[in-house]
């Protein structure tokens, strides 16, 4: 039987993350192996890994790439159970190769990338002990190409016609502060415009009331023409300077923004609703069982 000595447990528990003791049980099973010793226990961590897939990932971070040419970029969202593990280096270590990866091979959507890390999330999640999900990529191509991230929340990626990364990056600044629906007011859905009058109308009927309907008529038309510029970024004042609008701005420097992707974390994952008081009840009855 080998020794297993106090520097062999340490070792194995900066590689794999696992308790002391859980790592001396893997050692002394292993007879002191340690590269059989973490295959062991990644063995039954898999177990674990597939016991925490049904539960809910809706924190995370986002990732974004720009090529050194500035013609392409590649945006990832990956997410985590809890913010403190996106915040962890096992975490953005994954999420920095999920990336690279993607970026390398240009894959166009999340499957190939999800197939090719699978091995990598398994092992990640038997370390950490939360489920953690590569959900959606974007690769974006253009003439002038350029990325902002806020944080480890939010990225976007927007392409340009003419002007320079900086103008790109700091479009990118204000599409991330500000989360325009479209690109152009053109884009807005005549189905869009309907709703919103609808929502004016109501909420201002009191104040309608009685009045002509050439007054309704330019109450409501002043109405779609904010609303036109609250949900079109070409429209929207540039949040660096109010005073010009982001369109402009961009016209000014001799270029057309042709596109733009935002990724937020989380956005349209259901998180489920925590119920401390009903969690503390289940537990008290069954410890009375």
């Amino acid at each position: 039987m080998a020794e297993i000595t106090a520097a062999l447990v340490k070792e194995l528990r900066e590689r794999t993350g696992e308790g002391m003791m859980d790592c001396k049980k893997a050692l002394t099973k292993a007879d002191g192996d340690i590269e059989k010793a973490i295959d062991d226990m990644r063995a039954s961590g898999a177990i674990k890994a597939a016991k925490k897939a049904g539960n809910v990932a809706a924190e995370g971070a986002i990732g974004v790439k720009v090529g050194e040419d500035g013609k392409r970029a590649t945006i990832i969202e990956v997410n985590s159970q809890t913010d403190f593990l996106a915040l962890q280096e096992d975490f953005k270590t994954f999420v920095n190769n999920s990336l690279e990866k993607a970026f390398a091979e240009n894959m166009a959507d999340a499957a190939p990338l999800i197939e090719a890390q699978e091995n990598e999330r398994t092992a990640l999640i038997a370390k950490v002990g939360e489920n953690v999900n590569i959900r959606r990529l974007a690769s974006i191509e253009g003439d002038v190409v350029n990325a902002y991230l806020h944080g480890n929340k939010i990225g976007v990626v927007v392409v340009l016609k003419g002007g320079d990364a900086d103008l790109a990056k700091d479009i990118a600044m204000h599409v991330a502060a500000s989360n325009p629906e479209f690109l152009l007011a053109s884009e807005v859905s005549a189905e869009a415009i309907e709703r919103e009058k609808g929502v004016f109308m109501q909420l201002n009927e009191d104040k309608i009331k009685g009045k002509p309907a050439e007054i309704v008529e330019k109450m409501v038309a002043g109405r779609i023409t904010k609303f036109l510029a609250e949900a079109s970024l070409v429209e929207q004042a540039f949040v660096k300077n109010p005073e010009v609008k982001v369109g402009e701005l961009a016209k000014k420097a001799g270029a057309e923004i042709v596109s733009f992707t935002y990724f937020k974390v989380g956005d349209g994952i259901e998180k489920p609703v925590d119920n401390f008081a009903e969690e503390v009840a289940a537990q008290v009855a069954a410890s009375k069982k």
